[in-house]
Formats: structure tokens, C-alpha cells, sequence
């Protein structure tokens, strides 16, 4: 981890049932919480802040590419 790393999360969807899924989105504790999703404490990643789109959440596509830059 570096001082450019941002912490990011899983964002879930709670379900009806009470459980929750993954909403396809890795993002910050404020994206995440800003949109109505929850975030899973336990799937803290770090990334470039570079990566982080205006909205908060991770390029994908960056992710993809350069996948080895992500540290737990």
C-alpha cells in the first residue's frame, strides 16, 4: 500500500430474503453508502485513486488490466 491507495469495498444489494449480493461494484465507504448499498467490512481492498471514477467506484476495466496493482 502506498499514500495514492484508496480503500475500497464490495458493494452488496440486500435481497428480500435478508441475504445480500454482490452489486458488481467495488467502491468507496461514501459511494457506496451515498447510493443505498452496503458495503462488506471484510472485502477491504486498495487501489490507485487514480482508479476511482467521479462517482466513487472503481474502473473495472482498470482492474482488468493492471490486476496485480489491487493489495489486501
Amino acid at each position: 500500500m502506498t499514500k495514492n491507495d484508496t480503500a475500497v469495498f464490495d458493494a452488496m444489494r440486500p435481497d428480500p430474503n435478508g441475504r445480500r449480493q454482490w452489486a458488481g461494484r467495488l467502491g468507496t465507504r461514501e459511494a457506496i453508502k451515498r447510493d443505498g448499498l452496503e458495503l462488506d467490512p471484510g472485502s477491504i481492498v486498495y487501489c490507485p485513486h487514480e482508479w476511482i471514477n467521479a462517482a466513487g467506484y472503481v474502473d473495472l476495466e482498470l482492474v482488468r488490466k493492471y490486476p496485480l496493482m489491487f493489495a489486501v
